[in-house]
């Protein structure tokens, strides 16, 4: 990714910190590093490495094997069945208890999300989605350019990165508002008129100050109100 893409994306851990929320959590199959892992195996034995790492790999599960069967003979000498067999059940249960434990996490996360989770939210978390889809299709479109394609260079490259910034700026404060309305519900509907008569004050300033550049902000400011007002009264019709 190119150094001016760098930060645009709206991580997952960012996203989880603005809606202090579990949100995007995918459940962890064990399986997977695994699959990893041998596959890297793999490439380092096609690799100049192969004869070593052939070593250290073999020399790693012998040993392994080898403690494996002292403590079992030590410790446990009343099982009878050969260790190596032993060694596979105990691999299989272990990943099974461990695969268990991390499916539980994820569905009770999944649980806290769905408890929490509002109208509001679920649209702001689409529009994150869709924000994020467009930078990996700028970074897709720069490595193919890279590849010796500048048919496929984007055109006021400047712009769009000007622009997708406003965009995270305005997601940003809109994940943050919505936090603060989820998270305070019960106060705010306790104390609706607080709100309401900010606005009033609000409107008043901005018919007075709206030719000046102290105009241009509380006109946005009032506009942050009305948006809270108005989600305000959404809460109220789900009470």
């Amino acid at each position: 990714m190119r150094d001016d893409l760098q930060g645009l994306e709206i991580s997952q851990k960012e996203l989880q910190n603005l809606t202090n929320l579990p949100v995007n959590e995918e459940l962890l199959i064990i399986t997977n590093p695994l699959q990893i892992l041998a596959k890297t195996y793999i490439q380092k034995l096609k690799s100049s490495e192969g004869a070593t790492v052939v070593f250290i790999g073999f020399s790693t599960f012998v040993f392994v094997y080898i403690l494996f069967d002292i403590i079992i003979k030590v410790f446990v000498n009343w099982i009878t069945i050969p260790s190596w067999i032993l060694l596979i059940f105990l691999g299989l249960w272990v990943g099974g208890l461990t695969q268990t434990i991390l499916y539980l996490i994820w569905k009770t996360k999944n649980k806290i999300i769905k408890n929490n989770m509002t109208k509001s939210l679920q649209i702001l978390l689409n529009e994150v989605n869709r924000y994020n889809t467009v930078i990996k299709v700028i970074d897709i479109n720069d490595q193919i350019e890279e590849a010796g394609n500048p048919e496929v260079v984007i055109k006021e490259r400047e712009g769009v990165l000007e622009a997708l910034k406003l965009t995270k700026a305005d997601l940003v404060r809109a994940l943050k508002t919505e936090k603060i309305l989820r998270e305070n519900k019960s106060f705010i509907l306790s104390n609706t008129e607080l709100f309401v008569n900010n606005l009033a004050t609000l409107t008043a300033m901005q018919v007075t100050e709206q030719a000046s550049e102290h105009g241009r902000l509380l006109n946005e400011a009032l506009q942050i109100a009305l948006d809270v007002q108005h989600e305000m009264k959404r809460l109220q019709t789900q009470r």
